[in-house]
C-alpha cells in the first residue's frame, strides 16, 4: 500500500455522503459505489498531512449500466485541475487462491471513518486483521471478510457502523491490492468484520478492465497464498515487532543534571495527546542535545512500538540508518537491498506500522530531514537535534547552557570533592557547557590532577586542552573539534561570518555592540544578515542592540591550531587587530570633558578591558596605543606614554562610576 494513493471522497448530492478511496492511476479512484451513487457531482481530496490539498472535482467513470451495478464497486475520474500525478510504483493487483496456502492471510487498509474526527476534520484509521481464505467459498470469491484484529476498533458501540466514512478503503494482503471495503458486520457479529468485493470479481467485468487499462493501469491479477514451504515475498506490510525494538546507543554519562525542565518540555510535546508529529531541539555543540534526546528516548521506550536512531550528519547517513532499519526487520530474508531501496522499504514500513519514535541525531539543516519527515508526517513521532534553530516544523526547543547550580553539582561529582571555589571558577570558565564540563571532570579524575592545576592548563595551553580527549572517550567529541564543524558550515555560506565570531572572541562574552562589527558589511542590512547566521547555528546570541558570545566559544576562536584553517596564527593575529582597530574608531574622544560619550564609554569598557588584557604589552599595537592616547589627558602619568590596559582599567572604571553618579543629573 501506497498511502499517498489514500484519499477522501464527499458526495454532496448523495445526502453528503462521506467515503474513502484509493488511486489506481493517476485519476481513476476505486471506492465503494455508495459513496458515489446518485452523485450529480463527486468531490476528491488525497490524504495531505501539511493541508495544502483542497478538494477537487470528480465524476462517476464506471459502472454504467444496470448489470455492472449490482456490485457495490465503483471508479471515479478525477475532473479538477491541479492534480498531479502520484509517482511511485504502480498498483500490483491481487487474488486470494483459497485451494493452497494458508488459511488467514494478513491484511491492511487505511480510511477515513467519521469516528476519527478531530475539529471538525477526518483522520486516518488504520484497519489491520486477517482474511480467512476458506471462508465465504460458495460465494465464489466475489466477496471477502476481513477480521479487524490488528489495531484498537473506533469506540462508537451505538452507531450504525463503528467504520462509518472508511467504506472504499482498498484492502491489501501481501502489498497487492485485493479488495475495496463496502460493509461492517456490525449488526450480525460482536466483533469487528468488513466485507469486501473482491478485485478478482470486478477484474472479471469488462467495463472495470477496460475502465482501468484505459487510465494507463495494468491490471494483471497475482495469487497472493503460496503453497506451504514456499518462500514469502518480503513486503514491508507483512512484518510485526515485538514492542520496545529499538537500536539506541548507551547513555554518554553516568551523570545527568539541571535537565528536568528541558526533559518535561519534550515529553509534553512528544505526548500522545500532543499535536505535534516532529520536534527539534536546537543548541550550540556540546550543550548536551544528545545526551537529552537519548534520556528521553531509553525512558519511553515501552511507549513506543519502535525507537529508532539515526545519524543525521548528512543525507547519505541518514538514509545509511533507515537502511539499518530495513536490515533489522526484514532479519537474514533474501534479498539484500541496495541501501536507497532498503531506506525506502523501511519509510513503507514506518508508513503502514504506527507508533514508532524515529530520532534524527545532529541534522545541519532542515532541507536534509524533510525528504523523510515528509513521507512519514502521520505514522509516528519524530524527534531532531541540530545547532540549526531556523527552518523547522512547529516550535524548536531551544536548550541552554546549564544553571551555576547543576553545573558545580556535575563538577564536583566528576571530580569526586575537591575545592569547591576553584571548581566553580572552572565551571564559569568554561561556560557551564555540558561537554565540557563532563571532560574537564573525566580529564581531573583520570590524571590524578587538582581543579585548579586543570584551570591553569586551560590558561596556558589552551588549544591542547580543549581539544584534549580524557581516554577511552569519542577523541573527536572535543569541544574544538566539533564547533570545527560547524565554522565549515557557517564558512561555506558566507566567509564573513567566521570572521566576525573570530573578532568578537576579543571582546566581552556579553554585551557587544553590534555597531563595533560594522566595519565588516556594506550596510546594516547585510550586517543583521550576518549576525542572523550565526545566531541561526547558535554560535552567538543576539538582542535588540548587543551580541553575546559562549565564553569557550571565545577561547577556542582566538587560540590558533594548524589543525584548524579556522585559526591559523595570521587569522587569529588579523582578527585581534580588527577588534582593536574597530574598537578605536567607535570610542569617543576627550573622555574628561565628553559627558555626552559617557554612556558610550561605558558600554564599551568592559570589551576593552578583555581586550586589551587578552595579551601583553610587547603585543600592542598602534591601535591600542591611539586608544590610550585619547585618555592620555586624564592620566596622572604626564609626558609618559601609559600601558593602555591600565589606564583603560582605572581611568575608564572612574569615569564609569562618575558616568553612574551623574546620570540622574542629566
Amino acid at each position: 500500500m501506497d498511502v499517498r494513493r489514500v484519499v477522501e471522497i464527499w458526495n454532496p448530492g448523495g445526502q453528503g455522503r462521506v467515503g474513502t478511496g484509493y488511486l489506481v492511476a493517476d485519476r481513476v479512484v476505486l471506492t465503494a459505489l455508495h459513496n458515489v451513487s446518485g452523485a450529480g457531482e463527486l468531490e476528491v481530496r488525497r490524504l495531505d498531512p501539511e493541508g495544502r490539498e483542497g478538494w477537487v472535482g470528480a465524476e462517476l467513470l464506471w459502472p454504467e449500466g444496470e448489470l455492472e451495478s449490482q456490485v457495490d464497486a465503483a471508479l471515479i475520474r478525477v475532473t479538477g485541475g491541479g492534480w498531479g500525478p502520484v509517482g511511485g510504483d504502480p498498483v500490483r493487483w491481487g487474488r486470494i487462491d483459497a485451494a493452497v496456502g494458508e488459511s488467514q492471510l494478513g491484511c491492511l487498509a487505511v480510511g477515513f471513518p467519521r469516528s476519527e474526527v478531530r475539529d471538525g476534520v477526518r483522520d486516518t484509521k488504520e484497519i489491520r486483521g486477517h482474511i480467512e481464505t476458506l471462508t465465504g467459498l460458495k460465494s465464489g470469491g466475489e466477496l471477502i471478510t476481513a477480521y479487524v484484529d490488528g489495531v484498537a476498533t473506533p469506540g462508537k458501540p451505538d452507531a450504525k457502523s463503528r467504520w462509518s466514512g472508511a467504506s472504499g478503503a482498498a484492502l491489501f494482503a501481501r502489498g497487492r491490492l485485493v479488495g475495496v471495503v463496502t460493509t461492517d458486520r456490525t449488526r450480525d457479529y460482536e466483533a469487528d468484520q468488513l466485507t469486501a468485493v473482491s478485485v478478482a470479481s470486478l477484474a472479471a467485468r469488462p467495463g472495470f478492465a477496460m475502465a482501468v487499462k484505459a487510465a494507463g493501469g495494468d491490471l494483471v491479477l497475482e495469487d497472493v497464498t503460496v503453497a506451504p514451504g514456499a518462500e514469502l515475498p518480503c513486503t514491508a506490510y507483512d512484518i510485526e515487532v515485538p514492542r520496545g525494538l529499538h537500536n539506541l546507543p548507551e547513555l554518554p554519562s553516568r551523570i545527568f543534571v539541571g535537565r528536568d525542565e528541558a526533559l518535561a518540555a519534550l515529553g509534553r510535546a512528544l505526548a500522545d495527546d500532543s499535536q505535534t508529529i516532529t520536534q527539534a531541539l536546537h543548541g550550540l555543540g556540546g550543550v548536551g542535545k544528545t545526551t537529552l534526546a537519548l534520556h528521553y528516548a531509553h525512558g519511553h521506550r515501552g511507549a513506543y512500538r519502535l525507537v529508532w536512531w539515526i545519524r543525521a550528519d548528512t543525507p547519505d547517513l541518514i538514509d545509511t540508518g533507515l537502511a539499518g532499519l530495513a536490515a533489522r526487520l526484514r532479519g537474514d530474508r533474501a534479498p539484500v537491498l541496495a541501501t536507497a531501496q532498503a531506506a525506502s522499504w523501511a519509510i513503507g514500513w514506518l508508513q503502514t506500522h504506527p507508533g514508532w519514535l524515529l530520532v534524527f541525531d545532529n541534522a545541519e539543516r532542515p532541507e536534509d530531514v524533510r525528504a523523510v519527515t515528509g513521507q512519514l508526517h502521520d505514522s509516528g513521532r519524530q524527534l531532531i537535534t541540530t545547532r540549526c534553530k531556523g527552518g523547522w516544523t512547529g516550535e524548536p526547543i531551544p536548550l541552554p547552557v546549564l544553571d551555576v547550580d547543576a553545573s558545580l553539582d556535575l563538577l564536583v561529582r566528576l571530580t569526586d570533592g575537591g575545592d569547591e571555589g576553584e571548581a566553580r571558577a572552572l565551571a564559569e570558565e568554561l561556560g557551564h557547557l555540558p561537554l565540557a564540563l563532563e571532560q574537564a571532570g573525566a580529564f581531573i579524575a583520570q590524571t590524578s590532577i587538582t581543579v585548579g592545576e586543570y584551570r591553569a592548563m586551560l590558561h596556558q595551553y589552551p588549544q591542547d586542552t580543549t581539544d584534549a580527549a580524557p581516554p577511552g572517550s569519542d577523541p573527536s567529541r572535543t569541544m574544538a573539534r566539533i564547533w570545527r564543524i560547524t565554522l565549515d558550515a557557517l564558512h561555506e555560506q558566507d566567509p564573513r561570518a567566521v570572521d566576525l565570531l573570530r573578532v568578537a572572541a576579543w571582546y566581552a562574552p556579553t554585551g557587544i555592540p553590534r555597531d563595533l562589527f560594522a566595519p565588516l558589511a556594506a550596510n546594516p542590512v547585510d550586517l543583521a544578515g550576518l549576525l542572523a547566521l550565526l545566531a541561526n547555528y547558535n554560535m552567538i546570541t543576539l538582542d535588540r542592540s548587543t551580541v553575546g558570545v559562549h565564553r569557550l566559544v571565545q577561547t577556542v576562536a582566538r587560540t590558533a591550531s594548524e589543525e584548524d584553517p579556522h585559526r591559523t596564527e595570521s587569522l587569529i593575529v588579523e582578527a585581534r587587530d580588527r577588534a582593536a582597530g574597530w574598537m578605536s574608531g567607535v570610542l569617543p574622544q576627550d573622555p574628561g570633558r565628553n559627558v555626552a560619550g559617557w554612556p558610550t564609554l561605558r558600554n564599551l569598557l568592559p570589551h576593552a578591558e578583555a581586550l586589551l588584557e587578552a595579551w601583553g604589552p610587547a603585543e600592542d599595537t598602534n591601535d591600542t596605543r591611539l586608544s590610550s592616547m585619547r585618555w592620555r589627558c586624564t592620566s596622572k602619568g604626564k609626558g609618559k606614554f601609559p600601558r593602555p590596559s591600565s589606564c583603560f582599567t582605572v581611568v575608564w572604571k572612574r569615569l564609569s562610576q562618575c558616568w553612574v553618579r551623574t546620570t540622574p543629573a542629566h
